[in-house]
């Protein structure tokens, strides 16, 4: 199958005044068209500047972005990519012009590219995006301030859409919103995917949700990837410590059940100029001397299922031919 994103090697580094940060370390995935790739991990893990850096707002370091099998990681004249890549921000107030009105902020990509030939095409194609993601034609010359947080995010989804995009980053869309509206832009969302064929990498913290909207997860920690699988595969059997420590972090509805805690102790790694080592080391309940010295590689631990951890077998039981609830899995 053609993938319509493929990341390869990709580094990001920032200069700071004490070294380089590395926010994007050695990062690897591939996008089908209409799937959804979900990014998690703690504030600072580097997955807002991976999305940034895919789409061409940041400059990579190294490493290779292809779309539709072209490399554009070194593509000097992004422009026309604005109209197959497109981002949704976390913020939905900041991200908008407050200068301008609901309409003005839809249109405005549309006359930057030069899709419609008359200002009637644009205000039917405005019209048209604002049917699309649920807004009311009477809020059309309303300004952000007058609006609540749902309601601009569904400007920036329909911003996002106006250049019918084959991709889309989706920043921690639902992140500033009231969980009923979050319920809302993701139902919305999804249903404009099935419709359009969308692939989207969408960016969170929140596991609950990722679990709702993603095909596949990757899990970031300072910069590199530590898990990657499946949706379902990734929540059955979880393999990373670091992984297993967030979903004993999302709140369990039945107060009848016990779930196991993993807490997290010791500092955070510096990310700049960090030494060859498990990154997680620090605050992993199973690290020993050879996570202090040696930078664990992403590997197939089990089929589809990726893991950077040098113990990921021993702690999950899979020496034996059984993961830790006993389990029998295939080595």
């Amino acid at each position: 199958m053609d993938h319509l994103i493929e990341v390869q090697n990709l580094k990001k580094y920032f200069k700071t005044p004490r070294g380089m940060l590395h926010a994007v370390d050695d990062v690897s995935f591939t996008i089908e068209k209409g799937k959804t790739l979900g990014v998690v991990g703690e504030s600072g893990c580097g997955k807002s500047t991976l999305g940034r850096v895919i789409i061409r707002l940041l400059d990579a370091t190294e490493g290779h972005i292809y779309f539709k099998g072209t490399d554009i990681a070194g593509e000097r004249h992004t422009r026309k990519l604005r109209q197959h890549m497109q981002i949704i921000f976390q913020d939905p107030f900041s991200s908008l012009n407050p200068r301008m009105s609901v309409s003005e902020i839809i249109a405005e990509p549309l006359k930057i590219h030069g899709v419609c030939k008359s200002r009637r095409a644009v205000e039917e194609k405005v019209r048209e995006l604002m049917e699309t993601v649920g807004l009311a034609e009477r809020l059309a010359n309303a300004y952000p301030h007058e609006l609540d947080g749902g309601r601009r995010q569904r400007i920036g989804i329909a911003r996002a859409l106006a250049l019918d995009p084959q991709f889309i980053v989706c920043d921690e869309p639902v992140s500033a919103l009231d969980v009923s509206i979050q319920a809302q832009i993701l139902n919305l969302m999804q249903d404009l995917q099935e419709e359009r064929g969308f692939a989207y990498l969408f960016i969170t913290h929140d596991l609950s949700v990722v679990k709702h909207i993603s095909d596949q997860i990757m899990v970031m920690y300072l910069g590199m990837v530590v898990e990657k699988a499946e949706t379902q595969e990734l929540f059955d059997r979880t393999l990373h410590p670091y992984t297993k420590a967030l979903l004993a972090a999302i709140p369990e509805p039945n107060i009848r059940r016990v779930r196991k805690q993993e807490l997290l102790r010791g500092e955070i790694t510096s990310p700049i100029d960090p030494k060859p080592s498990c990154r997680f080391a620090a605050r992993c309940p199973y690290g020993e001397e050879i996570c202090f010295s040696e930078t664990p590689p992403l590997e197939e631990v089990l089929p589809g299922h990726y893991a950077a951890c040098h113990r990921v077998r021993e702690i999950n039981g899979l020496e034996s031919g059984r993961d830790e609830d006993g389990t029998s899995v295939s080595i």
